[in-house]
């Protein structure tokens, strides 16, 4: 039994799931800034019209009067007492006024304070005399005293200082002359912004949890829909179908009505299961047990030999190339296959590949392979993205650990252009147009069912008027005569620069007569499969 992290369903949502918590956390940082900056401004704001409004209270041209008086003038009585009603009714928690040191603004002096009262804070006395709280504070007490702003604000919230998150709102007092005499101060604790935040970011974290555990029961209904429950019933009906050999009574796709993949798999498995019953029947009807064996030998013989492109030339109407291919199975049916076909009016889709293993076992898998290698060529995708999405389907039921090598290109037509990716498989032979063949030690990646998640790479290879590209399976080199010797490299690139002029079809039947003088009458133990392909471009090849 898989696991559940091996299911297709739990990687699907764990990946939604994962974007959800991005989402979230983007969001909530974006609106946790967005919010704060609001709430400060209201609370700068409203620090700052209590400013102005106990400013209407201080006159100040007598402000060094009152820093003489000590406090005691029935003026000053009176402005602190309205300046401490206005703290109250503002919800300030502090209100003062100072008198910084001119000389450097290192210390500062309270001619006025005030305190809310319901406050738990201790309000400065009259003439009390300190350092300035740091830089930052003298740099704005400069400002204002020296005329270059008319309001300054501090923000210290929690998280940066030992205190309580507060603002303070600055505003100069100046004299008739112009000249500022002190500073006004209102502060307020930000107490409600501190617990809104809290609350926000509380709500924010429910809603998206909330919202992911829909997405994921949702989403979790949405892929059985359409997907599981669909998959289960075809691997059901391919298992049935493979233990009784005998045609459903009614077809997946009555059940199945879907255009995509899930679709055209159920089709295939339909036409799959008819194909074979009646083979089976046929051979039934036949012949005995010996000769039946013998008939499915041969009809799967023709099915594989029916898979491959056997019509030569193969696009006549199609000048700028010729290409020409041969697959020669160890036994009646073999493991190993090409394929080649226009994806659209420029683009030509070729590959060879190698199953493991030998026999009926290999050509299913060969067959397999190559359906899925060629609907997703159709789709349009890259070499790489084929082999990594031909590998995903194949691992996901891969009970009997086959693989497959397989080298893919798609040539540009017009340009000469050749994207490729290699899965393990045997390095392409190329030869440029004034040059001879020569091995192209490509980067190789992982075989194709050998391990979910593979990834491949691709390169590219510009073909010019008169290059060839011969590909091969590991057939062809490591033919063996009686002594037990391969035939190697070496002698295969030999074979190929024996007529560098030749045309693909001679280009093979060169290879191949190599082989057969070396290999002479010792048993053929491995397929052998070769493809050739030649580039004109716009030169055209001679008619």
């Amino acid at each position: 039994m898989r696991k559940p992290k091996q299911h297709i369903a739990f990687k699907i949502i764990f990946g939604i799931v994962m974007l959800i918590i991005i989402f979230s956390v983007i969001v909530n940082h974006i609106g946790y800034k967005e919010f704060t900056k609001s709430l400060l401004s209201q609370y700068a704001d409203g620090a700052f019209r209590s400013a102005h409004t106990a400013a209407l209270d201080i006159d100040p041209d007598r402000i060094e009067e009152y820093a003489q008086s000590g406090g005691t003038t029935e003026s000053y009585l009176s402005a602190l007492d309205r300046m401490d009603q206005i703290c109250n009714s503002t919800g300030s928690t502090f209100i003062y006024v100072i008198q910084p040191d001119l000389t450097d603004y290192n210390h500062i002096t309270f001619l006025f304070s005030t305190i809310n009262h319901e406050s738990t804070y201790t309000m400065y006395d009259f003439g009390y005399y300190r350092e300035t709280t740091n830089e930052d504070y003298k740099e704005k007490y400069r400002k204002l005293y020296e005329g270059e702003s008319e309001e300054e604000l501090v923000i210290r919230d929690k998280g940066y200082i030992e205190t309580d998150p507060h603002i303070t709102a600055m505003i100069p007092l100046k004299g008739s002359d112009g000249q500022t005499k002190a500073i006004l101060c209102v502060q307020r604790q930000m107490d409600v912004l501190s617990q809104a935040r809290k609350t926000y970011m509380k709500k924010v974290s429910i809603t998206f949890i909330l919202f992911a555990l829909i997405v994921i029961a949702g989403q979790g209904l949405y892929l059985k829909y359409i997907l599981l429950d669909p998959v289960k019933k075809i691997t059901l009906e391919a298992a049935r179908f493979a233990k009784e050999n005998v045609k459903a009574g009614e077809k997946l796709t009555n059940t199945i009505r879907s255009g995509d993949e899930i679709g055209i798999l159920a089709n295939s498995v339909d036409q799959m299961e008819e194909q074979i019953e009646g083979y089976v029947n046929n051979i039934e009807k036949i012949t005995a047990e010996k000769e039946k064996i013998s008939t499915e030998l041969s009809l799967a013989t023709r099915i594989q030999v029916s898979m491959l492109p056997n019509i030569f030339p193969p696009f006549p109407e199609r000048t700028e190339i010729d290409i020409y291919a041969s697959m020669t199975p160890a036994k009646e049916v073999g493991g190993d296959f090409y394929d080649y076909f226009f994806v659209d009016d420029d683009h030509l889709y070729m590959t060879i590949a190698d199953v493991s293993g030998k026999g009926v076992p290999a050509a299913l898998f060969m067959m397999a392979s190559q359906i899925i290698f060629g609907n997703h060529a159709l789709m349009g995708k890259s070499p790489a993205d084929i082999l990594k999405d031909a590998n995903a389907a194949i691992c996901s039921n891969n009970k009997e650990d086959m693989f497959v090598t397989a080298w893919i290109g798609i040539l540009e037509i017009s340009t000469g252009k050749l994207v490729a990716a290699n899965a393990g498989h045997e390095y392409p032979v190329l030869k440029n147009a004034k040059g001879k063949f020569q091995i192209l030690k490509d980067k190789h990646g992982f075989v194709v069912g050998g391990i979910s998640g593979a990834k491949y790479s691709e390169y590219e290879i510009q073909l010019e008027p008169g290059s060839k590209l011969f590909l091969y399976t590991d057939g062809v080199p490591e033919a063996a005569n009686a002594e037990n010797k391969m035939f190697g490299m070496e002698r295969m690139v030999d074979a190929l620069n024996k007529d560098v002029e030749a045309s693909p079809e001679g280009i093979l039947k060169n290879v191949r007569n190599a082989v057969d003088d070396f290999v002479q009458n010792a048993e053929q133990f491995d397929d052998l499969t070769m493809l050739c392909i030649e580039y004109y471009g716009k030169q055209q090849k001679d008619n």
